[in-house]
Formats: structure tokens, C-alpha cells, sequence
């Protein structure tokens, strides 16, 4: 009797990936803690400019990008439209603490969504995941690194 080797499912879901453009620092480290701390992979950028940087490197592996609405040089927004030129599905999330209507517009037809600083760890994470939840997995769990 021979025995054929037979591949081993990988039950284990792949972590989501975040790209995080945020310039202030403080705020950018406490949100990679954050979001590390719910599971998830994150790719910090000072800028939008880091971001293109970034984001070429890895766009195949990025699942959200998360940014700050005011940016040196650029608005989220303008990030957002900047990437969807090279990947129409890039899915943003906006964030500021400044109250402008204009800022708070969702578009999830265009994957554009919004949350209003500060935010709770809570909200931010259950922000994310109903996101998420609405875009398929596209990669392989065995290409999750």
C-alpha cells in the first residue's frame, strides 16, 4: 500500500492589511497599536507621498487604506483618487477631526468611507471590519506572509 501526501487546508484566516497615512506621530503610532492589537497588518506612512510609496510596493497585499482627510500636500481624498488611478478597487477610509459635511460623505459604491475623530479603539475597529466584510477575499490565506 502506498500513501499519497495530500495538502493541509489552511483554516486559519489571513490577516487583513492596512495601509495607515497619518502625519502626526503620536497618533499614528497609537493607531498602528491599535489596529496591530485587533489582528491586523498594518503599513505606516507619514504622507501621501510615503503612501504612493508604499502602496506600489504593496498594492496587491493592501486591503484598506486608512487616512487622515488633512495630509501635507494633499487631502485623503486626493490620496484616494491618486491610488484608484492605479487600482480602481482601492477601498479608503477618511478620517478628521475637523466637522466639514463634505468630509463625512460615504461612497461605498466608489469605496470611499469616513470616520470622524477621535474614535474609540472599538469603533474604529468595528469601522473596519464591516468594510471588509463587504469586500471578498481575493488572496490565498498561504499568501498572508
Amino acid at each position: 500500500m502506498t500513501f499519497q501526501p495530500h495538502a493541509i487546508a489552511n483554516d486559519r484566516p489571513r490577516r487583513r492589511t492596512i495601509l495607515l497615512v497619518e502625519d502626526e506621530p503620536f497618533v499614528r503610532e497609537a493607531t498602528c497599536g491599535i489596529l496591530k492589537s485587533a489582528g491586523f497588518e498594518v503599513l505606516p506612512a507619514q504622507d501621501a507621498l510615503d503612501a504612493m510609496k508604499v502602496y506600489g510596493e504593496c498594492a496587491g497585499e493592501i486591503d484598506l487604506v486608512m487616512t487622515d482627510m488633512v495630509l501635507p500636500g494633499r487631502t485623503g481624498q486626493q490620496l484616494g483618487q491618486d491610488l484608484r488611478e492605479h487600482s480602481p478597487d482601492v477601498v479608503v477610509l477618511v478620517t478628521s477631526g475637523y466637522f466639514n459635511p463634505e468630509y463625512e460623505t460615504e461612497a461605498p459604491e466608489s469605496r470611499t468611507y469616513f470616520l470622524a475623530k477621535p474614535y474609540s479603539k472599538r469603533t474604529l475597529v468595528e469601522k473596519i471590519e464591516k468594510i471588509l466584510g463587504a469586500k471578498p477575499l481575493t488572496r490565498p490565506a498561504s499568501q498572508a506572509g
